[in-house]
């Protein structure tokens, strides 16, 4: 964790990544309500806050990435059932064709913002 954060601090940091309120987080790290909240109004407590949950967030979108193959196949088994409804065939194959023109927009934005940069730097 940081290291300007005191033990009882870092306690609370982890707590509040995991409890959906914070008083609840208050009391699973054993300390007083009043104090947690005059912790979340310090600033060097309010970085480490969000770093903290800079990096779950981080590992939740790796996680989502690491199915991403996972739910390819799915749609691709879906939409290739001829067993499967007309409906969960169409839905499949519009997610797949959806995101596959988003990927596209995506790259050629890419591309214009890379040569916006080049000129701009030029500048």
């Amino acid at each position: 964790m940081d290291a300007t954060l005191t033990r009882r601090q870092e306690a609370f940091l982890a707590t509040l990544l995991s409890c959906p309120t914070i008083l609840q987080a208050a009391r699973t790290a054993g300390i007083a309500e009043v104090t947690a909240r005059r912790w979340l109004k310090e600033p060097s407590f309010q970085e480490a806050y969000r770093t903290a949950r800079r990096h779950v967030v981080q590992h939740a979108v790796a996680r989502v990435q690491q199915a991403t193959c996972t739910a390819v196949e799915t749609l691709r088994a879906i939409m290739q059932d001829p067993e499967a409804p007309a409906s969960a065939r169409v839905s499949a194959a519009k997610a797949v064709l959806e995101t596959a023109i988003r990927a596209i927009e995506l790259e050629d934005l890419e591309v214009r913002i890379v040569a916006l940069e080049a000129v701009a730097h030029k500048s």
